[in-house]
């Protein structure tokens, strides 16, 4: 069976992370690129202008892999970048996968699986956010320091394999407190100023009404999207140390809350993305 089939595939059958499926996608990417890697990064909407800051030494298009979903979302392209940045082998996803588009949280999940199999032990998550910090601005750079998971689902749910984790993996410290402080003094050394707070995942596709903002902050968030905390709840579960950023791009405070437009946030997050390039490259440095 192809890749192209295979994936095609799994966009319809629910199936879990099985480690023959892990293991088959992970053979595929290593006959194209076979270098230890130091690091795989997610990028979110609107971000791919990191990876421009690649050296590349192999793109591999997610229909080329078995059982990888295939990106349906404007401004995710759907395809590995493995080379180097900063120093360091990395593989990025240029295009996640999101439960509004009818994937289970287990195949949204699944490339994070193969990153690990491949031997990353480090993930570097980014997105783009709505704000509801009623000080912070479109266009500030946030470090994500908790989360909170609002999506109905967990990709951990059903039988578990304990070769790919514990049964029930702690969750005090998703995002890793060293690498949040690495990302800080690199954020002071450039002088850029670095947010920290709460991202809570929903669902969506559609974006909040004014009540569902005041509920959201009244629940401890800072940040609101609809992506990251299923691959984050994946990564520490297989023992990955995790950093996560994310760029504001609307305002979503309750009493002076405007429509937002797709092509104003991926603009908002594209003139903000060298901020997030920068700390990006500065913290893999230091690793």
């Amino acid at each position: 069976m192809n890749g192209a089939v295979a994936a095609g595939e799994s966009h319809l059958a629910h199936a879990g992370h099985t480690r023959e499926r892990i293991d088959a996608c992970a053979h595929a990417v290593r006959a194209r690129y076979d270098k230890p890697i130091d690091c795989a990064i997610i990028l979110g909407t609107g971000l791919g202008g990191l990876a421009d800051e690649i050296d590349v030494e192999q793109v591999i298009e997610y229909r080329e892999l078995p059982h990888f979903p295939l990106s349906t979302v404007e401004s995710h392209t759907g395809r590995l970048l493995c080379g180097t940045l900063a120093g360091k082998t990395v593989i990025a996803m240029q295009g996640r996968f999101h439960r509004y588009e009818g994937y289970s949280l287990q195949q949204v999940t699944f490339p994070v699986r193969v990153l690990r199999a491949l031997g990353a032990d480090t993930l570097i998550v980014s997105n783009a956010c709505g704000g509801m910090h009623p000080l912070w601005a479109p266009g500030d750079l946030m470090l994500i320091a908790d989360h909170i998971n609002l999506l109905g689902d967990n990709p951990l749910i059903g039988p578990n394999d304990d070769s790919l984790g514990p049964r029930f993996p702690d969750m005090s410290e998703p995002y890793d407190a060293a690498l949040r402080g690495v990302a800080r003094a690199v954020a002071a050394d450039a002088g850029i100023a670095l947010r920290e707070g709460v991202y809570v995942a929903v669902q969506g596709p559609n974006l909040e009404t004014r009540a569902e903002y005041r509920f959201l902050r009244n629940l401890g968030a800072d940040v609101v999207g609809m992506s990251t905390v299923p691959e984050v709840i994946v990564a520490v579960h297989g023992g990955m140390r995790v950093l996560g950023l994310s760029i504001i791009t609307d305002q979503c405070l309750p009493d002076a809350l405007k429509p937002a437009h797709l092509s104003e946030i991926i603009a908002v997050a594209q003139s903000a993305e060298p901020k997030l390039s920068a700390v990006v490259r500065g913290v893999l440095a230091r690793l």
